[in-house]
């Protein structure tokens, strides 16, 4: 339960408190800083919204798309009403969706019989279209050229089964200062995902640090004006860590320095679900070193 999961991960910080008592000033200062960012990657990760809430990854085809739970339906939503409506997905890639009477569900929380969708790519600020329906909404992703609906449900089983997360020890000296070397232009790297799909991405620059006496380099993308977002991989992965991939966000690069800390590397959603749509790590950021710090692989992984 929630609740359980929430209590072992309290159990783990107060373990890393004692820690942090017994270092320096800095030190302490380093994993108090990563307590508070654990604490909120737990709140995301087990929001109501968050991604232990998925229950659906669901492509469209050209032309009606009947949605609902019951079985005459093309897409035959976990949750939900027996017949929700129909989404139609034209040539040229317009959305609409036109509800069924009985449905009970509302679009932008508004009570309409029909209305426009719009996919996360061409959102507006406002974000993209969601549909709810019970516990349940489903919003639509753009992937490639291709779109789904992405359905999730507060009561998933992910979510109400979570079994918590599980870190290395707090370790001050994973929080490192590297050398930035910038990129002019940007580099092009290509970015795989679990759906097989290979994205180029814009490299403003790399990463250089040390450690026991070896060089690495690390590349990041800029998905946010005001981060550096890494996709990374070491010798952990796919024992002690998560096989894919784990993430790990940095401030953006200030006198030359990019400070990783590797306290906060996480694990991608694909560690807790098979309806994400997670980038893999890029050779270039498969680091020949064991990263003993951040999340560990998920016990209670798909």
């Amino acid at each position: 339960m929630l609740r359980t999961a929430v209590v072992v991960l309290a159990l783990s910080l107060g373990v890393a408190a004692v820690h942090a008592q017994n270092a320096g000033p800095s030190d302490v200062d380093v994993s108090q800083q990563a307590l508070q960012w654990q604490h909120k990657r737990l709140a995301a990760l087990t929001a109501p919204n968050g991604w232990l809430s998925l229950i659906g990854l669901d492509w469209l085809k050209e032309g009606a798309n009947r949605v609902g739970t019951a079985s005459d339906n093309d897409i035959v939503l976990k949750s939900g009403p027996a017949h929700l409506g129909v989404v139609t997905l034209a040539k040229d890639g317009g959305l609409r969706i036109v509800l069924d009477k009985d449905s009970g569900a509302t679009v932008d929380g508004q009570a309409v019989t029909e209305a426009v969708l719009h996919d996360d790519e061409h959102a507006g600020p406002a974000g993209p279209t969601t549909v709810a329906f019970g516990t349940a909404s489903f919003l639509v992703i753009s992937r490639d050229g291709r779109l789904a609906l992405r359905v999730k449900d507060s009561n998933a089983d992910t979510r109400i089964h979570f079994q918590g997360l599980d870190y290395y020890p707090i370790d001050p000296t994973w929080r490192i200062v590297a050398d930035w070397v910038p990129f002019d232009p940007p580099h092009e790297l290509e970015i795989g995902s679990v759906l097989g799909t290979i994205n180029k991405e814009k490299v403003p620059g790399k990463a250089v640090f040390h450690r026991n006496g070896h060089t690495y380099e690390l590349m990041p993308i800029q998905e946010e004006p005001d981060s550096l977002f890494f996709v990374i991989a070491d010798k952990t992965s796919g024992r002690e860590t998560y096989g894919a991939a784990r993430f790990l966000y940095a401030d953006l690069p200030k006198d030359g320095k990019v400070v990783l800390d590797f306290n906060r590397a996480y694990n991608p959603p694909c560690a807790f679900t098979p309806y994400a749509t997670c980038p893999l790590a890029p050779p270039e950021n498969r680091l020949d070193l064991a990263v003993t710090a951040g999340e560990k692989k998920y016990r209670g992984g798909h």
